[in-house]
């Protein structure tokens, strides 16, 4: 069993009220005090997206039609600038367009996973030089456990350690429940909300 699996079993298993505050509560311990992957999880999840975790490539595309028959996406538009992300779902039952505004929801991968924040840091790769408040405020994105790290300085560092040209339009994705858009938008100047699914891949 993946530790992945060990943790959402164990995030499952604790359904009262009281337990799910003590989870919570633990993002305010020392970063040392848990492993990566379970702080990311449990701030991605208090930052309000929808984590589903998948084995391999074929499970990720079976969520993803669960995702688009959940919100009534099929045969929608979506957008998505990267062609190597668009072939893993290309007959799933959407039709990318460059129409951006009038998709119904935003298809990328990411750099890095950010676990200190629960964030997701994507740039010029996944968004070219299209600003996030100009995509859908539906996201769906794409990633793998290897990409997940401490902290957005970690992250930096491991993009320009690939020795490719950095990548503009670097930023972090960190609001997720729509339900506070208009507190998060006045408390953190700059954050655009998304509804954001996370769809990760196990791949170490």
């Amino acid at each position: 069993m993946s530790i992945f699996k060990k943790i959402i079993k164990s995030l499952v298993s604790k359904g009262n009220l009281e337990d799910e505050e003590a989870m919570t509560s633990n993002k305010y311990l020392p970063e040392e005090d848990m492993p990566v992957d379970e702080k990311f999880m449990l701030n991605f999840r208090q930052n309000g997206g929808k984590f589903l975790y998948c084995d391999d490539i074929q499970e990720a595309q079976s969520l993803f039609q669960q995702i688009l028959e959940e919100n009534q996406w099929q045969g929608t538009n979506a957008s998505c600038f990267q062609d190597s992300v668009k072939e893993l779902f290309n007959e799933l039952g959407v039709t990318f367009s460059k129409a951006i505004r009038t998709s119904s929801f935003f298809l990328c991968d990411c750099e890095y996973l950010v676990g200190n924040m629960g964030g997701i840091l994507v740039s010029s790769n996944q968004l070219k030089e299209t600003r996030v408040n100009e995509l859908p405020e539906n996201f769906v994105v794409v990633s793998y456990t290897s990409q997940l790290t401490h902290d957005i300085s970690e992250g930096l560092q491991f993009i320009k350690n690939r020795g490719a040209s950095i990548p503009s339009n670097i930023t972090t994705l960190q609001h997720f429940d729509l339900s506070k858009r208009e507190e998060d938008n006045f408390m953190n100047y700059g954050n655009v909300t998304k509804n954001l699914y996370l769809l990760l891949i196990e791949d170490l």
